[in-house]
């Protein structure tokens, strides 16, 4: 593994030298997806021909009333979640992915920018396409000055999160899908211009977001370090908001974005996305729907939780506790009727591969290694699934990625809770808004379910309940 990477990430470095040429066997974003659009079209025309009949499923009552979970009816591209080994991209799992995406010259973690190449387009990008790439979506990262007039105004004591709803909605001004549906365009073109806004929205949501982070923690904007258009978007974020000299945050802030770009399409972020943008709002306005969705404490805030968790842990037992010690604490907190944060997950039954990930960086850090803070984020995986599974509550008693995330940043600095879900929000738009864009190239309908009242659902169980 270590050599692949090695040699993808010589040829990334080789081919940033040269990233001003546009070489003749580099070919754009946009003429990848126009060759493979056509191919997935026809294979969409004979699923529904030939099988549009066929059954994929039941749904249960309670199933209805338990958030859907597990219904099958939902057409995501980009990745599949397995119960059992984890979320795989376009068939590939995230060890898979680690080998062969491309990294920054210097750095160690794949690019955001070529896992959302590859999310977009199911093919890993060559060395000289991520490169230019990179340099597109840097171009694109430049706020409208209303953007930035916009961002400045808000009140400061705003949540980070809703400044981010805002401050991507408000890029619908520009929106180049909105325009062309208002000029009149044929149904099979529109997945060009929601490409074009796609590329935009997931450009600027970085450079707004750290925007929002100086706004609200430093003070102002004035002093915003410009974008180094030679650079990379973690790199830009991480250097936008302070970081840019900490070679181990910019390389964390690589790898979290590309381990939280996707997660199929039925969590709260990617089905709004999908959802809104399938009535044809523009990529602006559906992502900034689904942010609002990531706001909500049972979704993006599932980090800050742990972290306070572990914080609390290290204030009530110390540090490097025992793991007799950390066992008496987790029981302590189930017998007062709390979970353990960062625990279990709505589809996993094993350990998260992102939180493995994730991990692996930490243990890979001495610096990170040595942080007590982190310490317990492996004393937990080690005691925490046994003392969870004999108190039989749970149906995963292992670490999904939020166990490690929040430590991470911690640890470098980052310390402000409330603007973590912001950084998960740049990440989750780069697999929302490919699936966006697929949407509209498989000319996917208005999504409708049908709803059912207690009434309804009582006559078509022949349940013979009367009061309902």
């Amino acid at each position: 593994m270590l050599a692949v990477r090695s040699s993808v990430a010589r040829s990334f470095a080789s081919a940033t030298r040269v990233a001003g040429v546009r070489h003749a066997s580099t070919k754009t974003i946009q003429d990848t997806l126009a060759e493979i659009i056509p191919e997935r079209q026809a294979i969409a025309k004979e699923l529904r021909s030939q099988h549009g009949s066929k059954v994929l499923g039941e749904v249960t009552v309670e199933q209805v009333f338990g958030g859907m979970r597990g219904i099958k009816a939902m057409l995501w591209e980009p990745s599949v979640l397995d119960s059992e080994e984890g979320i795989r991209f376009w068939g590939r799992t995230i060890p898979e992915c680690q080998e062969v995406l491309p990294t920054a010259p210097g750095g160690k973690e794949m690019l955001p920018e070529a896992m959302f190449w590859y999310l977009l387009t199911g093919k890993v990008p060559t060395a000289e396409e991520t490169v230019q790439f990179q340099n597109e979506l840097v171009k694109r990262s430049v706020l409208p000055s209303h953007i930035e007039s916009t961002l400045d105004a808000l009140p400061k004591t705003l949540h980070p999160m809703t400044q981010f709803v805002i401050g991507v909605a408000a890029l619908n001004h520009d929106s180049k899908f909105a325009a062309q549906y208002k000029a009149g365009m044929k149904k099979a073109d529109y997945w060009v211009p929601t490409l074009e806004d796609s590329l935009d929205c997931v450009a600027k949501s970085f450079t707004i977001a750290s925007r929002i982070y100086r706004n609200t923690y430093l003070g102002g904007a004035k002093d915003m370090p410009a974008l180094q258009m030679d650079k990379d978007l973690s790199f830009n974020f991480a250097n936008q908001i302070g970081f840019g000299d900490s070679e181990g945050f910019v390389d964390l802030i690589r790898l979290y974005n590309a381990l939280h770009t996707d997660h199929e399409g039925g969590n709260v972020s990617a089905h709004t996305a999908h959802l809104v943008g399938s009535a044809l709002s523009d990529p602006f306005l559906s992502y900034s729907a689904a942010l609002a969705g990531l706001a909500g404490p049972l979704h993006g805030l599932a980090n800050q939780e742990v972290l306070r968790f572990i914080l609390d842990m290290v204030k009530e037992i110390g540090e490097g506790a025992s793991n007799e010690k950390i066992v008496e604490f987790i029981w302590s907190t189930l017998k007062k009727g709390q979970v353990i944060p960062g625990y279990g997950h709505a589809v996993l039954r094993k350990p998260d591969p992102r939180f493995m990930a994730l991990q692996q960086f930490g243990e890979s850090r001495p610096e990170v290694a040595a942080d007590p803070v982190f310490g317990y984020v492996n004393a937990l995986y080690k005691t925490a699934p046994a003392v969870l599974t004999e108190h039989g509550k749970t149906k995963n008693p292992f670490p999904n990625v939020d166990a490690a995330s929040g430590s991470l940043l911690y640890h470098y600095g980052l310390k402000n809770f409330d603007f973590y879900t912001v950084t998960f929000g740049t990440s989750r738009s780069m697999g929302a808004l490919s699936q966006v864009v697929w949407d509209r190239a498989l000319g996917l309908p208005l999504e409708r379910p049908k709803s059912l009242s207690m009434g309804a659902i009582n006559k078509l169980i022949g349940s013979p309940l009367s009061n309902v």
